[in-house]
């Protein structure tokens, strides 16, 4: 998904790259491609333009164009807004930076708000928020669980986890860095609050509050697990619960990123990041969480438990090797 059109300022290339959007439309990317070429060179400092004409030669399959259009994009784009960094990246040019390209998700999300259940639910068959609530309920009937008294739910988007959670939970808080986005869901009255806000740095001013923490296709966009659990694990209460989503891969990488410019997650770091956090695994399973550009994306659904007793707290009472001293 491209950003939102910006007009370049001069007529002449906007009409061309109206004209190529008409092309691209058709699937005709390779003929969409030279006519953004043309609108560039009325416009050569056009952000939106390079990353359009970036766009095209990806889908025509000219991966040298698209990073010679990124390329240029990279250097205009200082903000990060169009996600040249993650682009060059995903094709082999060059290094995604540390934790979530927040610019870039904010736009993208900011932009897709308003079709964003349409998209994902109707035509993609997501049903991440289904089978995590599913799993979270089998847990708590295992438990004898009744139900939350704070939980968390991370990147909210339009509420389809919230509308899930919110039977079981005495007050749901949802966290999402598009404002377009919490617009929408506020307009549900699913939680009861909202905050825009970047999720390592929301969870880095709570301790050991929430019960139930969620993250429903969150981590996707956050690159490496361990500094999110890291971020995580300290706002849960002991005892509390964690249910969340990845994409999977089967590789030794811990974690890559995609051409989609989601981040896949390796199956066997997957649990050794778990276990590093010092999270009990609950339930861990492979399923497939929706359809992209026809083809079925696989995925983990974790369900963790924070130890219900800090081991620091054990050890300060005085338990050596797992033994109460004498």
């Amino acid at each position: 998904m491209t950003q939102a059109f910006h007009s370049s300022g001069d007529v002449i290339a906007d009409r061309r790259a109206g004209y190529a959007r008409l092309l691209a439309e058709d699937k005709d990317h390779a003929a969409a491609a030279d006519l953004m070429e043309q609108a560039l060179e009325l416009v050569p400092d056009w952000a939106a333009g390079w990353d359009l004409l970036g766009s095209y030669h990806e889908k025509a399959g000219n991966v040298s164009g698209a990073i010679s259009a990124w390329r240029h994009l990279e250097a205009l784009d200082d903000n990060g807004l169009f996600g040249a960094e993650l682009k060059l990246a995903a094709h082999g040019a060059g290094r995604a930076g540390e934790g979530t390209a927040v610019s870039y998700v904010e736009a993208l999300f900011d932009q897709y708000a308003p079709q964003f259940e349409a998209a994902l639910v109707d035509k993609l068959g997501y049903r991440v928020p289904e089978m995590l609530d599913a799993m979270l309920n089998e847990e708590m009937s295992r438990q004898g669980i009744d139900g939350f008294a704070q939980a968390l739910d991370l990147g909210c988007g339009t509420g389809l986890m919230g509308e899930k959670l919110r039977g079981k939970v005495g007050f749901l808080e949802g966290i999402d860095l598009s404002a377009a986005m919490i617009a929408e869901t506020a307009r549900k009255g699913i939680y009861d609050r909202l905050d825009k806000a970047e999720l390592v740095e929301f969870l880095s001013h709570r301790s050991g509050t929430a019960d139930l923490v969620t993250a429903a296709d969150v981590f996707i966009y956050c690159g490496a697990l361990p500094p999110v659990l890291s971020a995580v694990v300290p706002a849960m209460q002991p005892g509390g619960m964690l249910a969340f989503s990845l994409e999977a891969h089967d590789g030794e990488e811990p974690v890559f990123l995609r051409a989609s410019l989601r981040y896949a997650h390796g199956v066997a770091a997957t649990r050794d990041a778990l276990v590093v956090a010092g999270l009990e695994v609950l339930r861990f399973e492979t399923a497939v969480l929706r359809m992209d550009r026809g083809q079925p994306i696989t995925g983990i659904l974790v369900v963790a438990r924070k130890p219900p007793v800090e081991l620091t707290a054990a050890n300060d009472h005085g338990e050596d090797g797992g033994h109460v001293a004498a």
